[in-house]
């Protein structure tokens, strides 16, 4: 039988619901302030994340109820605070709550994020958090800036194990450079808002980053680490 046709026989022998087959058609949940795109998974690979910035807390608890009684996982990006019925990583700034007995598939591929410094830990954890949502289990290489190259060339055997690498760096933003021309992985470079005046909130990292000398750079925008791990997790099976 047709997947419609299983679908309208399910909603004439009352096995499921009118309003539920037109969320199943239109592929979105519509809470009238927000239309949650619950077919963006068969599309892209990857659910829907819902970016917290802005929204209140009832906000945000209806959005993952909403998901919640459907079975579906629920990430939330950039959230101030805690709500009911999720975790909190006041670090990351992220929400997560999975239905019962939900994983994640494990993906096999190693990503390495490092940062320049411990000011860039916030973005960090952003993207180890989005990544182990996506099944992955990062391995993060902290305060390995170029200020101090003995500390990176150090870790230089580990980063050459990774498949790909999250380089994070304010101020001059030069990090990234040094990791590729270490290791053979894609590197994926993530600007950071830290450093004095002329840094100008992250715009000296980013166009340091985007003129790197190094081949194999690509660059995310400022403080994106979420847009890092969702680029990774499209490059690796």
């Amino acid at each position: 039988m047709h997947p419609l046709q299983q679908l309208l026989a399910a909603v004439a022998s009352g096995e499921r619901t009118p309003e539920s087959a037109v969320e199943i058609l239109s592929g979105q949940i519509d809470l009238g302030f927000a239309r949650l795109d619950i077919d963006r998974e068969s599309r892209t690979g990857a659910p829907e994340v819902i970016f917290g910035a802005g929204k209140t807390p009832e906000q945000l608890e209806a959005l993952f109820a909403a998901l919640r009684a459907r079975g579906r996982p629920a990430f939330a990006t950039r959230v101030p605070g805690p709500i009911a019925d999720a975790d909190y990583d006041p670090l990351a700034r992220t929400l997560r709550a999975d239905p019962p007995g939900w994983a994640p598939a494990a993906r096999s591929g190693r990503v390495i994020v490092c940062t320049a410094g411990s000011s860039d830990a916030p973005i960090a954890a952003e993207a180890c958090a989005t990544l182990r949502w996506l099944g992955f289990a990062p391995t993060e290489v902290a305060d390995v800036g170029v200020a101090g190259v003995h500390r990176l060339l150090s870790r230089a055997d580990q980063l050459r194990t990774a498949d790909v690498v999250i380089a994070i760096a304010g101020m001059e933003g030069a990090l990234p450079s040094v990791i590729a021309g270490l290791v053979r992985a894609p590197v994926i470079a993530v600007p950071t808002s830290i450093g004095y005046g002329a840094a100008l909130g992250g715009w000296a990292a980013l166009t340091g980053m985007l003129t790197s000398c190094a081949s194999g750079v690509v660059v995310v925008n400022i403080d994106n680490g979420f847009g890092a791990a969702l680029a990774a997790a499209r490059m690796l099976p």
